[in-house]
């Protein structure tokens, strides 16, 4: 294969993963707490010897997750808990302690608060958060720290990842930190509040439509080539 083959390759594998990452913002547009993906391209260049032009191809090879907050939406719902600027609630999950920015919680049978999926948040100090069975008029300020009838509970863990570029979604609003957490300075927890997909359904479609016309175009090309390439293997043949 030619080099112009192999750059067509990379960039219709390119294009695909774009659409890939289009379609699941979309797909979760509605979905609390969702953070909108991108892809990230990237140039690979190498020198040739004997003085030759050098050969470079590019490649989506990284994923950016927006930092761009999505609107907060007015739930009432006591256990329903919102971050005003950056910052992550800190859960614990099979595969370890994780990020998320999804704070519809419930309690659990055994009185902690919990995901919907059942992961525990975590407080500042890394353990769950304990509700005692029958506590009413549950208050959670916007430092994090939960109380009850003016008795303290603990503190919600607000946590932004050590190197922002280590952040990794690992399924649907859960994220990894390579690189570890610190607490978040400047958050705010507003009781009562959901965060929205930062998501927006018509930019996404609008991308989409010109990723897809870009891929046909590239398909277009292939099918030349390849026509091309059968037409001078035709005209070889018969010499």
């Amino acid at each position: 294969m030619d080099a112009a083959g192999y750059t067509l390759i990379a960039r219709q594998s390119g294009l695909a993963a774009e659409m890939r990452a289009i379609a699941n913002n979309i797909a979760n547009a509605e979905t609390t707490g969702f953070r909108r993906e991108g892809i990230v391209f990237a140039e690979h260049v190498r020198r040739v010897a004997g003085g030759e032009p050098s050969l470079s191809i590019a490649a989506a090879e990284a994923r950016t997750i927006s930092p761009v907050q999505g609107a907060l939406a007015t739930t009432g719902g006591p256990l329903d808990l919102a971050i005003e600027g950056e910052g992550f609630f800190l859960v614990a999950t099979p595969a370890g302690e994780r990020l998320t920015r999804a704070g519809a919680f419930a309690l659990s049978a055994a009185g902690d608060l919990v995901t919907q999926e059942g992961h525990p948040l975590l407080d500042a100090g890394g353990a769950p958060l304990f509700v005692p069975p029958g506590t009413a008029d549950l208050a959670v300020a916007a430092d994090g720290t939960v109380s009850a009838a003016g008795r303290f509970l603990g503190q919600v863990g607000v946590v932004v990842p050590a190197d922002p570029q280590g952040l990794a979604r690992e399924a649907g609003t859960l994220f990894a930190a390579a690189g570890g957490t610190l607490p978040a300075d400047d958050a705010q927890v507003r009781q009562g509040m959901l965060e929205r997909a930062n998501v927006a359904p018509i930019a996404e479609l609008t991308r989409m439509i010109e990723v897809q016309r870009a891929y046909e175009l590239g398909q277009s090309l292939a099918d030349r080539d390849h026509e091309r390439q059968r037409a001078a293997l035709e005209t070889l043949g018969r010499r």
